[in-house]
């Protein structure tokens, strides 16, 4: 399969590129690279140096003809999208137009597109683990702006048959994460592990998040690209809440080190629990998780502690 992988370059996209090769897939990089980097891009695979706002995404859309696009490319941080609300919507919404407006001008038969549980918001207890069908209820303008981009994408399906799989990643970490995003929690403190410095918690830590590997996330993706039941939303989650500070005591386990917490003021748009079920994506795209918390965050530290010995 032509895939377009919009944002390539970032965290995400240098875990998934690898696995769309090994497939066998043809891809192309669409990226900014304000965030992104192109040593993530692997050899061989062509980056295309642009904004998704720009007319040169259409431009390039319309001269390759893709069979189908991975839309990664967006602000990610909570705390960018309260401060600069405009500039969440311009890149999360805008941008997320600009691609839809590009498929539909040059034929893309399916788009995937990123979306997040920031979504759903703080839901009651009782909703937990949070399923696809729950209605959405922001407490950010990232979530919104998330929700708002899964709209667009329902409407295009309709008017212009354009098929879509709509991913809500759960918060997502790994190695090669920045200090951004939802799961940038696990590689600001195991990049803080290995250099030995202190730890700052926003709240009383015992706030929760489902924390998903990207190597996981990208296998995710890949099953979108192929899935026949498609149209729909679909959580990729370990359906497992884990406490900041139970993630502080195994980041100490792991690196046999004495960590110092500092507990700061809890910040606004954070959600205080998340847990997502993955039955849908189980069912519908025949995956689920094979990277736990213990594993994954090894691999993350491992990481952090070898870019400091480079």
């Amino acid at each position: 399969m032509k895939i377009l992988v919009t944002g390539g370059a970032g965290f995400i996209g240098s875990h998934l590129l690898p696995v769309l090769l090994k497939q066998g897939h043809e891809v192309t990089v669409a990226d900014n690279l304000t965030t992104g980097f192109q040593e993530y891009v692997p050899d061989g695979v062509r980056t295309e140096v642009l904004d998704v706002r720009s007319e040169a995404l259409t431009e390039l859309m319309q001269q390759e003809r893709f069979e189908a696009v991975v839309h990664l490319a967006a602000q990610t941080q909570v705390d960018v999208s309260m401060q600069e609300p405009q500039l969440d919507a311009d890149e999360n919404v805008m941008g997320t137009i600009n691609v839809l407006e590009a498929s539909r001008k040059s034929g893309v038969k399916r788009i995937v597109i990123a979306s997040s549980a920031a979504v759903y918001g703080d839901t009651e207890e009782s909703d937990l683990p949070l399923q696809e069908s729950l209605n959405p209820k922001p407490m950010s303008f990232y979530g919104l702006s998330k929700q708002i981009g899964e709209s667009y994408l329902s409407m295009y399906q309709q008017a212009f048959g354009l098929d879509f799989v709509v991913l809500r990643f759960a918060n997502v970490y790994g190695e090669r994460q920045g200090n951004g995003g939802e799961g940038g929690v696990i590689s600001i403190f195991a990049k803080a592990a290995a250099k030995g410095r202190d730890l700052n918690i926003y709240g009383d830590g015992e706030q929760t998040r489902d924390f998903v590997y990207a190597g996981d996330i990208a296998r995710g993706i890949s099953a979108a690209l192929l899935t026949g039941e498609v149209n729909t939303v679909y959580n990729l989650a370990t359906a497992t809440e884990i406490s900041v500070n139970s993630l502080i005591t195994n980041l100490k386990e792991l690196s046999g080190k004495q960590l110092t917490v500092h507990y700061l003021p809890s910040r606004e748009g954070d959600i205080r629990r998340s847990c997502l079920s993955n039955a849908k994506a189980r069912q519908g795209l025949g995956w689920q998780p094979e990277v736990d918390i213990h594993e994954g965050l090894r691999r993350t530290y491992d990481y952090f502690v070898r870019q400091e010995n480079v």
